[in-house]
């Protein structure tokens, strides 16, 4: 059902929330018709499904099934959509030091013929899932556009930037059918374009996860992407958000020191990638890192309550 939000200056703000990629979308498009809003969001909510099915890892005929299931064996033509997004999947990657992997184990993958031989020569050992969940083993080719997974039972997936990409996505095909402002809400994450109604940009209110009903800053988001991740070993559920199991990349151990991180930057893809990291990297180390780069901000609030900004925020 499409919800309208007040008339101002007859624009109108026309709402949809839907079930999609397994959580839910809100898509709101600024307008004044109310048959063309409907229509637009149909494009949108179609593009979205297109994404989830162009990244999903369980169609047998998919792309991403067929780079795996090549791992270990050989290099697969990837398609350019997809390849294009392992490439800027593996630069974040390497950006946060690993921080952000899209690689996983699925188990099961060495016999006792793959395990190495240890100082007695009677004792064998498999590879660890460690070893394996490396980026660096994953090895794209953009003049043959392929990507080869380096060992046995490695998998790729984009569970951590799939919804971020696919907002994106749908915002791109929105403003190509000439929808001039908007916001699309990925199960709580923000991607924004244009302005309100009332010519006033796009805000969103940040609180931290303990007092979401007090929010500590109001932001503009105008033309921007706002996401955020939470501890999972701190919350186990906070509505709207998503949740992702964090653990230190070298120990394995819960990190306890943030509670939660807030991406702004350009893209949703981006925003939803860098969120998770930056709870691994620690305070620190994670301003640093975004302090270096351009069009991307951040707020972290740590487990004492305490409010960190990177240069680009003011609240």
């Amino acid at each position: 059902m499409l919800a309208v939000k007040t008339l101002t200056n007859n624009l109108t703000t026309y709402r949809r929330s839907v079930r999609l990629m397994g959580d839910k979308f809100e898509i709101s498009v600024v307008g004044n018709d109310p048959l063309l809003a409907d229509e637009q969001i149909d494009i949108a909510i179609n593009e979205i499904n297109r994404v989830e099915k162009l990244l999903s890892a369980f169609s047998e005929d998919s792309n991403i099934n067929q780079i795996n299931r090549n791992a270990g064996i050989e290099p697969v033509k990837a398609n350019a959509e997809i390849f294009r997004l392992i490439d800027r999947a593996l630069q974040i990657s390497e950006l946060t030091h690993g921080a952000f992997d899209m690689t996983y184990f699925t188990g099961n993958a060495y016999t006792s013929d793959d395990a190495m031989l240890t100082e007695n020569a009677d004792v064998k050992i498999a590879p660890s899932p460690v070893m394996l969940t490396n980026y660096k083993n994953v090895v794209v080719d953009a003049t043959k556009q392929t990507v080869f997974l380096k060992e046995k039972g490695m998998r790729i997936g984009f569970g951590a930037n799939s919804k971020g990409y696919a907002a994106d996505r749908a915002k791109y095909i929105l403003q190509m059918n000439g929808v001039s402002s908007g916001v699309i809400n990925a199960g709580g994450d923000l991607l924004t374009w244009g302005t309100q109604p009332n010519q006033k940009p796009w805000t969103v209110g940040t609180a931290d996860p303990e007092q979401r009903k007090q929010p500590f800053a109001h932001l503009d988001i105008s033309n921007m992407a706002f996401a955020t991740s939470v501890n999972a070993e701190k919350y186990a559920s906070i509505s709207n958000k998503k949740f992702v199991s964090v653990m230190t990349a070298k120990k394995g151990f819960p990190v306890s020191e943030i509670t939660s991180v807030s991406i702004i930057s350009p893209t949703a893809e981006l925003s939803d990638a860098m969120a998770s990291p930056l709870i691994n990297i620690g305070v620190n180390a994670g301003l640093y890192m975004i302090n270096q780069l351009n069009q991307i901000a951040c707020i972290i609030i740590d487990d004492q309550n305490r409010i960190y900004t990177s240069k680009d925020v003011s609240i």
